[in-house]
């Protein structure tokens, strides 16, 4: 019983990340008392130690984490400052060429094209320097504004973005919906 138990935690951990999560939470996930939710936390923390495991399980601020070890940060770094891994997600791809060919746009735009959240496509193709803030829009809590950077012009082999190709043409349906459909403009005051 505890096995699996300690599988749903380390889960449970990982995905909760830098918030952590407290005993009374673990114990209304897990549905546990909270005294053995803190006793599976201490045993995964001990198998993470018995192991020399990179990661570790930690109690800070009342919550607990699945964290690094400090003693691995050099590595962490290095990984940080080394070039970046070439493998895009096709949420990020999609966003990508949302953003190369609408640009300036916001997130809530290219949300609209989507139909789905892009906060984490977004976040990631800033990280990697793909994209960028450009502006902000007039509109109520002048939202950012993205477009793509030198960057991305280096990595897809670009001298502009007039190399782009072009979009296939619209369907003859109107109702249809294309996926670089420009969205209705936001209503100005």
């Amino acid at each position: 019983m505890i096995l699996p138990m300690l599988g749903a935690l380390e889960a449970i951990l990982f995905a909760a990340g830098s918030e952590g999560v407290t005993d009374e939470e673990l114990a209304e996930i897990l549905q546990l008392p909270v005294h053995e939710c803190r006793s599976l936390c201490e045993a995964l923390q001990e198998a993470y130690d018995e192991r020399g495991s990179g990661l570790q399980v930690v109690q800070l601020g009342g919550s607990w984490q699945l964290l690094t070890r400090p003693e691995h940060a050099v590595y962490l770094r290095r990984m940080a400052a080394s070039p970046m891994s070439t493998h895009l997600s096709p949420a990020a791809l999609e966003v990508l060429a949302i953003v190369a060919y609408r640009q300036p746009i916001s997130r809530a735009e290219i949300e609209m094209v989507r139909g789905v959240q892009s906060d984490r496509a977004i976040h990631t193709l800033v990280h990697r320097q793909l994209i960028a803030e450009v502006g902000r829009q007039d509109a109520p809590g002048r939202p950012i504004l993205y477009g793509t950077t030198q960057t991305f012009l280096q990595a897809f082999g670009l001298r502009s973005l007039d190399d782009l190709p072009p979009l296939p043409p619209e369907p003859e349906d109107p109702e249809a919906l294309s996926l670089f459909q420009k969205p209705p403009a936001w209503p100005r005051d």
